[in-house]
């Protein structure tokens, strides 16, 4: 049996498909492009976007200077199956990722004391809906891997305020702090 298992583990990795999301009866994997993704899937119901900046020749006589740009897309295929992100560098699909399972609707399963760490962004819209508002904090990492060499990264900050009501049980806001569309705090503020 155990002569048998390696076999079948090395076919399933090299195998595109073992990875594929699957949307209907239609595949997408990596290195398909936005618009296949799109036409295959359908609108994604939440996106997020990011430009990272390569920088060749800095401080030198000649400095080339190529922005690159990220979209993030997460799909909800309903309360029984994983929620997937899919990371698009440039139109074509970098990489896949599975979430937690889904919800039934946009924004109908939110509770406040569940908004743990970690979440994604795409999650915690799923859960919770659009922000009441969001504030942008974001800022630019450069780091120099080498001389001449800079890379201009976006590191995305937001605060986003969900408002769970004003009755006698409920004076709950809650300000959540996400970093690179990942939940990396959040506070309660009485109103």
């Amino acid at each position: 049996m155990r002569r048998h298992l390696l076999p079948i583990i090395v076919l399933l990795l090299a195998s595109p498909s073992a990875f594929a999301m699957r949307c209907g009866n239609r595949l997408v994997s990596d290195g398909a492009q936005d618009f296949q993704v799109r036409e295959r899937c359908g609108e994604p119901f939440w996106t997020d976007r990011y430009t990272n900046i390569e920088v060749i020749g800095a401080n030198g006589p000649l400095e080339r200077q190529r922005s690159l740009q990220f979209d993030v897309w997460y799909y909800n295929f309903g309360p029984r199956q994983l929620m997937r992100r899919l990371v698009f560098r440039e139109g074509v699909l970098l990489r896949e990722d599975a979430l937690g399972y889904g919800v039934d609707a946009i924004g109908s399963d939110c509770n406040p004391n569940r908004l743990a760490d970690g979440l994604s962004s795409g999650e915690l819209v799923a859960r919770c809906g659009e922000p009441a508002s969001r504030r942008d904090l974001s800022e630019t990492i450069v780091r120099r891997p080498a001389p001449g060499v800079e890379l201009w990264r976006d590191h995305r900050r937001e605060e986003w305020v969900y408002d769970f009501g004003d009755n006698r049980l409920v004076r709950i806001v809650r300000i959540v702090r996400l970093s690179d569309g990942r939940v990396s705090g959040v506070d309660a503020v009485s109103r």
